[in-house]
């Protein structure tokens, strides 16, 4: 078996989370390929690595003096290498890295040192190679990654290197220059590298053990996820359930390997498996998990003989087409017809909107109503569980709260309520405990 293993910046922090690091990835010979992040914080009050560098870019860009602030990063690096007594210096590279500062070689660049920095010093820690993500991942002239450019190139690297550690989170453009991707986007890089080195297991070690069926912010002590579906991640995700950056998870789902979320301060926990497909199913919970986000507006239309016009549903979303706005679902009746659509999206234009839509459709009434939260209820089970629907209706009714939308998915592995704002957590705690004695 080959594993590739990504580390967060939580775990690479300092020296003592470097230790944990290294007998994780020794424990295991399968661990050939680790991609690493930038130092994270190592308590509340502490700064990222990241956002300190962002920080001292901007001091460099404006003409500012950085020496003190450029210290200070530089000491992060330096306090590691001699709690862990390494044989390395980074002086050279910071020298480097200010120069390249001050003469604005740009954001990306910046940003991008810290992985850098840190994959230089847990790959002459670990005793492996040094790849240098600028050398393997490759963007396009537009800043999209050029993926299987990439996939072929780092291929054929990592098969000359037995083991070796890659800095997350950035790559290079055509004319050799550094280009970042969105923040936590070393989940991405792991993912690229578990496609390229034809892993069976791509292991993505971080602070917490794996996903939880809620947030823990609104419901106390959620349980764990054992295993979850790439499709019931992307639901979840999408309404806001984090852990896994979501863009990492189409590299590895296209290859068909397997994730697993693990703890690096709890190694022992079996964490979550994120899978392409298991028959495995709890029917004694039935749902995998629940999750919720704010921000969404709902624009209502109402017009008799409505299935009977052909087009109508073109015209409709032609109008929000025209204003590069995406939907976001769109429950439907045989008269009436709803665009959930993101509020942010819409509002500077909510008039305009209406006035076209009723120009293309001439609908009876039309409405758009604001405060709308999403709440997904996900689960493979459900799909083999009788009455799960009237379950999950009757808990949220049972709490008072009025559901303003219901979406079913074809699959049946997903079901999508619309609730007013104010009542989204006390909906995601009422579906909870329903399910989960």
């Amino acid at each position: 078996m080959l594993k590739v293993v990504k580390f967060g910046g939580s775990s690479l922090a300092d020296a003592e989370q470097f230790k944990k690091v290294r007998e994780i990835v020794l424990a295991e010979s399968d661990r050939k390929y680790v991609v690493a992040s930038a130092p994270g914080k190592r308590h509340d009050a502490d700064a990222k690595v990241t956002d300190m560098l962002y920080h001292c870019y901007k001091q460099a860009a404006t003409g500012e003096n950085i020496e003190d602030y450029f210290a200070q990063i530089k000491e992060r690096f330096d306090s590691i290498i001699r709690d862990l007594e390494l044989p390395v210096s980074l002086d050279k590279e910071f020298e480097i890295i200010k120069s390249a500062f001050i003469h604005k070689a740009g954001k990306d660049y910046a940003a991008s040192r810290g992985e850098y920095l840190n994959a230089k010093l847990l790959a002459a820690y670990l005793g492996f190679d040094f790849i240098d993500a600028a050398d393997v991942i490759l963007f396009r002239e537009d800043g999209s990654l050029d993926m299987e450019a990439t996939n072929t190139l780092l291929s054929s690297v990592l098969s000359d290197h037995d083991h070796a550690v890659i800095p997350g989170f950035y790559g290079s453009m055509p004319n050799d220059t550094i280009k970042t991707f969105s923040r936590g986007g070393s989940d991405i890089t792991g993912s690229i590298a578990a496609r390229a080195a034809k892993a069976d297991l791509y292991e993505n070690w971080t602070d917490v053990s794996g996903f939880l069926m809620a947030d823990p912010r609104i419901i106390e002590n959620p349980l764990g996820i054992e295993t979850i579906t790439y499709s019931e991640l992307r639901e979840l995700s999408y309404m806001g359930a984090g852990v896994l950056h979501e863009d990492a998870i189409f590299p590895v789902r296209f290859a068909g390997i397997p994730i697993n979320i693990r703890n690096t301060n709890a190694p022992d926990d079996e964490g979550t498996y994120i899978v392409p497909r298991t028959d495995k199913v709890d029917m004694e919970h039935v749902i995998t998990g629940i999750a919720g986000k704010r921000g969404f507006s709902v624009l209502s239309i109402e017009k008799d003989m409505m299935n009977a016009e052909i087009g109508f549903g073109k015209r409709v979303l032609e109008v929000f087409e025209k204003h590069n706005i995406s939907f976001e679902h769109l429950p439907s009746g045989v008269d009436t017809m709803s665009v959930v659509i993101a509020t942010a999206e819409i509002a500077e234009i909510k008039d305009q909107i209406k006035a076209e839509v009723c120009r293309a459709v001439n609908p009876d009434k039309i409405a758009i109503d604001d405060e709308l939260a999403l709440l997904a209820v996900v689960g493979r089970g459900m799909v083999k569980s009788k009455g799960t629907a009237a379950r999950i209706f009757s808990a949220v009714a049972n709490t008072g709260i009025n559901i303003r939308m219901i979406d079913q998915g074809s699959s049946e592995k997903s079901i999508i309520l619309g609730v007013e704002e104010k009542d989204l957590e006390a909906a995601m705690r009422a579906i909870y405990c329903e399910f989960i004695k």
